[in-house]
């Protein structure tokens, strides 16, 4: 008997993600109810498929002389069907030109202040505030803001787009590829595996096994978005309903709602322990340098302000989820198990995924010692990613369907071009200078300063449903403001992109891997609001309390 899984086929129906599975085999016909899939075939071929739900219809049928004229002919067939809209929303759009408009127009400019300055400041508010509204993809919206700044003769062409020659550009771009080839290989999934068989035999355990595999993969797998969804999301689905755990339901609580907040909030932090395990955290390294701050070696000087406040949270954050959030399944005897057949099936480690463990501990090498023989972290990237080609790893086809690196790439240029000539034309240094002044008149010391404006950060991200958008339009300004206060540079460097990396829990929209793990229906939205409420003050009470210590005792400050 033939038979074929389709695995994760997801609709909308009264939940807000259902996972389907589909097995084809030479029976006449299978129906699965509520929503249900029929399935009908002839001996040997599949002659049509039909999918319904109180949400969703969809049938297809393979073409032949007696359905085609129907399909031709019957034009509400595909008017009758749900289709994206198209064009920008009216309001997110209309907001954002406001925006823009009055900025230039209404508001005063200041006489510290250049007309060029003040004009690329309202096309950068543009620009932001249509990221925040979303009345278009970010990639594109980015790429209206860019013509916007040409257009208006604010910015030349060939200053438009130099952030595009920028190393930090193709250094993010390439980490989505490198992403990729890890879910490719089946490496990935191998390793999280592994760390369930060790650690798997009691819920805590298990959570803990999973935040560490998810700690050891940021070093090797640098994005947290394929992290979650490539491979975590996946284990633990198939952990919680092998549980009895389902989501949108009563059981959600059993095991899945608990691992799916664990792994959440710790994402944050293992974002933060190194400088590659997140794609923002390469982009403030970049708009400090902007405003005038320089890490010498900056993946080690980055490791060692991490590591221990991030080891001290990776250690408290899965007991502290496990007493505000506990999940009614305690003990976990049979993952192991599970797991141990699981790498049985896969079998013994593949050429394929020695190479990409081999290709990314290079890589991982360069990037620690690359500077002491003149290699840049781009350009180790660039070598590790040439090798994975050449061997036929990854291919090209692979590198261009990843549409969210080449977007990224997009939106993150403009970002960092505007940024950049923001700092040039002295945008930035007058609004630090307002609110060191505003700062000087409370008599706050810096450390008081530097508390607000931290504080100030991590709540601003409310506004935003994206980390690195976030980074781009407040981070040169709190950095700026900062320093103006008083604070040492490298600390505030540090912190806000610290701080940037732990706001990604705060929502459900607050990042990728946060829309991620609520897409899969185990958390309520009002816990997801909650948890991450209250594990943000606790955050940055651990980090704030062990990492002030540690940081003076590296002399940070």
């Amino acid at each position: 008997m033939e038979s074929l899984a389709l695995r994760s086929l997801s609709t909308t129906a009264s939940s807000p993600l259902s996972y389907l599975s589909l097995r084809r085999s030479y029976s006449r016909s299978l129906t699965i109810p509520h929503p249900s899939i029929s399935l009908h075939s002839s001996s040997s071929t599949v002659l049509s498929l039909s999918l319904s739900s109180p949400r969703l219809t969809l049938r297809a049928a393979a073409p032949s002389a007696s359905s085609s004229p129907e399909i031709q002919n019957n034009p509400q067939s595909s008017s009758s069907s749900s289709s994206p809209p198209q064009g920008a929303k009216l309001i997110p759009l209309a907001i954002s030109i406001s925006i823009g408009l009055i900025v230039r127009f209404l508001i005063p400019k200041p006489e510290q202040v250049t007309s060029q300055g003040w004009q690329l400041l309202s096309v950068f508010l543009f620009t932001i505030s249509g990221l925040v509204l979303g009345p278009l993809p970010v990639g594109a919206w980015a790429f209206i803001g860019l013509t916007a700044s040409i257009v208006t003769r604010t910015l030349s062409f060939s200053t438009a787009f130099a952030a595009f020659t920028n190393e930090l550009i193709w250094l993010i771009a390439i980490s989505f590829f490198f992403a990729r080839g890890f879910v490719k290989t089946g490496l990935g999934d191998r390793i999280a595996t592994y760390f369930v068989k060790w650690l798997g035999r009691s819920t805590l355990g298990l959570s803990y096994g999973l935040v560490l595999c998810e700690t050891f993969m940021g070093l090797i797998m640098p994005s947290t978005m394929a992290r979650a969804g490539g491979v975590f999301l996946p284990v633990i689905k198939s952990l919680s309903l092998s549980a009895g755990s389902k989501p949108g339901d009563s059981s959600s609580r059993r095991l899945g709602a608990f691992l799916i907040q664990t792994q959440l909030q710790c994402a944050g932090t293992s974002g933060a322990l190194l400088l590659t395990s997140a794609a923002q955290n390469l982009l403030c390294l970049k708009l400090a340098r902007e405003v005038g701050v320089v890490l010498s070696n900056p993946w080690v000087s980055w490791f060692k302000a991490a590591s221990v406040p991030a080891f001290a949270s990776l250690l408290c954050t899965p007991l502290i989820i496990y007493k505000l959030y506990p999940p009614e399944l305690k003990h976990t005897p049979e993952a192991p198990a599970a797991a141990a057949k699981k790498l049985e099936r896969l079998g013994p480690i593949t050429k394929n995924e020695w190479i990409m463990l081999g290709a990314m501990a290079f890589t991982v090498s360069l990037w620690v010692f690359g500077e002491a023989i003149g290699v840049s972290s781009v350009v180790s990237a660039m070598i590790g990613l040439s090798t994975l080609l050449v061997l036929g790893v990854i291919n090209w086809n692979d590198c261009l369907s990843d549409k969210s690196a080449w977007d990224s790439l997009t939106w993150f240029a403009v970002l960092i071009g505007m940024a950049g000539q923001l700092t040039n034309l002295g945008v930035v240094a007058w609004m630090s200078d307002c609110v060191a002044k505003l700062l000087q008149t409370l008599s706050l010391t810096w450390p008081a300063s530097f508390v607000i404006l931290q504080a100030s950060y991590l709540l601003l991200h409310y506004v935003f449903a994206s980390q690195t958008a976030h980074a781009g339009a407040l981070y040169p300004a709190f950095l700026a403001m900062q320093i103006a206060a008083g604070v040492p540079g490298v600390l505030a460097a540090l912190c806000l992109a610290f701080n940037n990396n732990l706001s990604g829990a705060l929502a459900h929209y607050s990042s990728g891997p946060a829309a991620l793990y609520y897409g899969a229906g185990y958390v309520d939205l009002k816990d997801m609001f909650r948890l991450g409420f209250v594990m943000a003050l606790l955050q940055a009470v651990i980090w704030g309390s062990v990492g002030s210590l540690w940081w003076k005792f590296l002399g940070l400050y």
